[in-house]
């Protein structure tokens, strides 16, 4: 039986293949050169699905948006349209075009009928404007949906704000999946104090029990290279270290801030390359101070020089 979907080819291979998508980054990948064929895996290509019926048979048409966590209704109530037009196009009489406007009010206050609606429709519209600032793939935001939902489920944003339960469930999302964005970020893009979103951090982990994996460095090293726009033998000699360190398992790096540790080391690497970067620079780009990076230092520059 032949597909029902079309099928897809590689823009630089031209072979059809099997296209791979990462639920993390929400990359869509070709399997067979490797190339990244959209960034975002809502915008690739929309595949059309067939509706078996006795009158369309083998026909195609649009199942509309699929259900997300994201959506304080997830996507599944009714929608009136805003055209004040008909089947064949033609525009309504003022009567019917009132009962219209009526219905859609009354739809619309259908959808949020109790105090959560309106709690989650608050909630998801400041996500869905965080998701553009920081940069988050989908994955992400469902992730964090998921978290809020738990949350308010327990009643744990009783009392607390909207926006200090939401950026915290971003962070946790964020940690859990291995998007290197840190509490600073955050906080100076939703404008919530970084207190604010560590308290509501700390509740989160003791009350719903979730497990948080370790940041990895090597994320860390990458984004502050971008950064700062070092040279590419600066920055593989600093992951080629820090792959060096994880595989001895060496605890130099316990109890040490990540992008702090990260900065440290490719400051070191950077004068065996002679590359033209200070320490005030590595901090703006890593977030810490230049102490930190100096006290760093000293644990690292004998493992360095040894290296």
């Amino acid at each position: 039986m032949q597909s029902p979907f079309p099928p897809l080819a590689c823009s630089v291979c031209l072979t059809r293949q099997t296209l791979i998508s990462d639920p993390e980054s929400g990359e869509v990948i070709c399997s067979n050169c490797g190339t990244v064929i959209s960034d975002s895996a809502d915008d690739n290509i929309h595949l059309e699905r067939p509706i078996f019926t006795a009158d369309q048979a083998n026909k195609r048409a649009r199942t509309g948006a699929p259900a997300s966590l994201a959506i304080h209704d997830m996507g599944l109530s009714t929608i009136i349209g805003r055209e004040n037009r008909d089947a064949r196009g033609q525009g309504l009489d003022s009567a019917t075009s009132f009962a219209i406007m009526r219905l859609r009010r009354w739809d619309l206050r259908t959808q949020m009928h109790s105090s959560a609606d309106r709690n989650l429709r608050i909630a998801f519209q400041q996500l869905n404007t965080l998701k553009d600032k920081l940069g988050l793939s989908n994955a992400v935001i469902e992730k964090t949906a998921y978290i809020y939902r738990k949350a308010y489920e327990k009643g744990l944003a009783r009392g607390k704000t909207i926006s200090g339960m939401l950026t915290a469930s971003v962070y946790i999302a964020c940690r859990e999946m291995a998007i290197p964005r840190t509490l600073r970020d955050i906080a100076m893009i939703s404008n919530v104090k970084r207190k604010d979103i560590a308290r509501n951090y700390r509740l989160l982990l003791l009350e719903l029990n979730i497990k948080i994996p370790i940041v990895d460095p090597l994320n860390c090293i990458i984004r502050i290279s971008n950064r700062v726009r070092i040279s590419n033998k600066t920055k593989s000699n600093a992951i080629r270290t820090m792959n060096t360190i994880a595989k001895d398992k060496l605890i130099i790096s316990a109890g040490k801030n990540p992008m702090g540790f990260a900065a440290s080391l490719i400051y070191l690497k950077s004068d065996s390359s002679r590359d033209d970067v200070t320490q005030m620079q590595l901090a703006q780009a890593a977030g810490v101070t230049e102490v930190t990076i100096r006290n760093i230092c000293k644990f690292l520059r004998d493992y360095v020089d040894s290296d």
